[in-house]
């Protein structure tokens, strides 16, 4: 398999973890990639233009997080990162949505006070992605409780790597992810010790 990345991608950082629980990172070759240039050749890979994306052995072309951790969880025969059916699988998809969309909307965040002119900087943009991090965070700090940082699944690695990011930028963001979240500031002090968190963490860029 060939997974083309971002060195500090949050998404990419997902499916490094995945991979490595699912007990298949070794069979991985790994194509760093930087979207943003403009020059870049990606685009013919991807089309939407993001990290990650994994061609399979059979040479199939995944994109997006979610496709390519569920595609890595149907190669191994140990515990499933995505239970396979019922309330536990949809509850644990509903989490990683979430988490997902945290992602998505602190790299908005991010974006726009890193690659944005300050001079175009729209402080409305700013406020709604703010308020968007803060009330997912403020979920999962809910939702943790239910979290069983012994045993990996795609919910766990999702808020992690969303929340790793977060730490990961602060200098930037500015934003305080442990204030007021006491559940989620302990899962993930316990869940960040496993190997794949250690392995996959990210250097700054």
């Amino acid at each position: 398999m060939k997974l083309y990345y971002g060195a500090t991608s949050p998404y990419v950082r997902k499916v490094v973890v995945a991979a490595i629980e699912c007990g298949l990172y070794d069979r991985i070759e790994r194509d760093e990639t930087f979207p943003w240039d403009a020059k870049t050749p990606y685009g013919a890979v991807n089309p939407i233009g993001k990290v990650p994306a994994l061609v399979t052995d059979e040479g199939q072309l995944l994109y997006d997080s979610p496709v390519i951790v569920e595609y890595l969880d149907s190669l191994h025969e140990g515990p499933k990162l995505i239970p396979r059916d019922g309330k536990e699988r949809f509850e644990t998809l509903r989490v990683s949505a979430l988490a997902d969309g945290m992602m998505d909307a602190v790299i908005l965040l991010y974006n726009e006070r890193v690659r944005r002119p300050k001079e175009l900087h729209w402080e409305f943009w700013d406020n709604r992605m703010r308020n968007t991090v803060a009330r997912s965070l403020d979920a999962l700090n809910v939702d943790a409780d239910t979290f069983d940082p012994e045993r990996a699944d795609v919910a766990q690695i999702s808020a992690a790597c969303g929340v790793g990011w977060i730490a990961f930028r602060k200098d930037v963001l500015g934003i305080d992810w442990r204030d007021g979240r006491p559940v989620l500031s302990d899962w993930f002090d316990t869940f960040s010790k496993r190997h794949s968190m250690l392995e996959s963490t990210p250097q700054t860029s």
